[in-house]
């Protein structure tokens, strides 16, 4: 199995969801992916580790602000939280919640990208982030709706170093992918699609043996589906949600980010 215990510069890192009702959470996911879990104590207002096959594979935490949605937030690795600060400023991004220290586990950032999109940085510890990936029920991919293309890929660009790669450029379909260290680590996607009022966002997907199937064990489980299940040249995906509405994506898994 695909086990990772550090991660390539600017690369996902982590994921955590923010949720208005934990308890019902961590049994939803334990119930559609198998996922086992740790509760912290109220030093981390208990926080729960979800575990994959023994690893650690995402978490979930009450919502800070009871107005806003549930949602999953996204990490990227840095070495240096203040100096991802200083480059996300120099870009035109705002820094929405400064470094601090999560105890001995690492040190955090959020900020909002020059499109309104928000996004977190680690600064990995004790905590190396998500270990396993790429295997059914573990993280796949992470990407951006961008509701403006060029100035989102010049902006993750600056912050976080990435190279890039164009593998679509038609009207109907312009994307870029980001690599760090010589691999595959996120893409962004021209968004025009996106009604009006809707902001530019990041998703991340999940792998899955089979889609179809997850998606009918998410809907038993009190879920929902945002996007049916259909083929497409990377893979048979869909959009789901889980009974608190955060959104989050499922891939068929192969081996399309290294073709």
């Amino acid at each position: 199995m695909p086990f990772r215990d550090t991660a390539p510069a600017g690369a996902p890192i982590w994921f955590d969801l923010s949720s208005s009702d934990p308890e019902r959470m961590r049994d939803f996911y334990a119930g559609v992916f198998g996922w086992t879990y740790d509760v912290s104590g109220a030093e981390f207002g208990n926080y729960v580790m979800f575990k994959h096959n023994g690893r650690d594979v995402a978490g979930l935490g009450g919502k800070q602000q009871p107005e806003m949605p549930d949602v999953w937030n996204i990490y990227f690795q840095t070495d240096d939280v203040e100096t991802t600060e200083g480059r996300v400023r120099e870009a035109g991004g705002a820094v929405v919640v400064d470094a601090f220290d999560v105890g001995d586990f690492g040190r955090m950032a959020v900020f909002r990208d020059t499109s309104g999109a928000f996004v977190s940085t680690w600064q990995a510890k004790e905590h190396p982030g998500t270990q396993i990936w790429d295997e059914d029920g573990a993280p796949s991919w992470v990407e951006m709706h961008a509701t403006d293309y060029p100035a989102a890929v010049s902006f993750y660009k600056a912050v976080f170093n990435w190279d890039t790669e164009v593998t679509g450029d038609s009207d109907d379909f312009r994307y870029t992918v980001q690599i760090a260290d010589a691999v595959q680590v996120a893409g962004i996607m021209d968004a025009t699609f996106l009604p009006p009022g809707v902001p530019a966002n990041w998703h991340f997907y999940l792998g899955c043996d089979d889609v179809d199937a997850t998606v009918a064990t998410v809907q038993k489980h009190g879920g929902s589906v945002n996007m049916a299940p259909e083929d497409t040249p990377f893979g048979r995906l869909a959009g789901v949600a889980d009974p608190g509405g955060a959104g989050f994506m499922l891939t068929s898994l192969s081996d399309w980010k290294n073709a």
